[in-house]
């Protein structure tokens, strides 16, 4: 038994669990609802299983940083519907001991906070449309959120008091992408909203 985890673009899921039939015979089939979608579970007849989990919130927020540089976006769909991007360095060696040590930590210390402190106020304005108290249900803010980058950072920027109203946000961490550029934010957007597929086979796995 070998057990991959897919990612699969929610227009293409029915398409997908057509060719799991193909490859693994007929299945049974469960269902359960969830604030995120319909969770599918699935058993082939040569044992094989799936367990398919969407991510369906619209909006969707998008935030990610790392000490290069930062995005954030908010989308309709497959869409932003408004978006930021930019760079941002903050040091990442240390350097030698003693004095000079200690105000190389400071340094870098500012630069990280200056960074945490852009992303907030550009999150504010991007997801918030600069509202900290937005009423609940309002249109335009996310139903939740996509995150990815310096788990720390990340952490730091949604502690922020200026972005309470998005606590509590169901959230999907995609932490292993490189450094925030536009196609990078596309493809946190693609892989945020994707079904996450567990599969489990029992034969050898064939393209897909």
């Amino acid at each position: 038994m070998t057990t991959r985890l897919i990612e699969v673009d929610p227009e293409r899921f029915d398409r997908w669990m057509m060719g799991f039939a193909e490859r693994h015979g007929p299945y049974d089939a469960a269902e359960e609802i969830t604030p995120g979608g319909v969770v599918v579970s699935a058993r082939a007849a040569d044992g094989s299983t799936v367990v398919a989990t969407p991510f369906a919130h619209d909006p969707l927020g998008v935030v990610l940083v790392r000490r290069g540089g930062y995005a954030v976006g908010l989308a309709l769909g497959d869409t932003f519907t408004t978006s930021k991007v930019g760079t941002r360095h903050v040091q990442s060696r240390t350097a030698a001991g003693g004095w000079s040590q200690q105000r190389f930590a400071r340094r870098r210390g500012k630069q990280a906070d200056d960074l945490v402190g852009a992303v907030v106020g550009h999150a504010r304005r991007v997801l918030l449309g600069d509202d900290e108290s937005p009423p609940t249900g309002a249109d335009g803010i996310p139903h939740g959120l996509v995150v990815g980058g310096d788990r720390t950072l990340v952490r730091e920027v949604l502690d922020a008091h200026a972005l309470r109203a998005l606590a509590g946000l169901p959230m999907r961490g995609l932490y292993d992408l490189p450094d925030p550029k536009r196609d990078v934010l596309e493809t946190a957007l693609r892989r945020g909203r994707a079904v996450r597929i567990s599969l489990t086979e029992r034969t050898q796995p064939t393209q897909q």
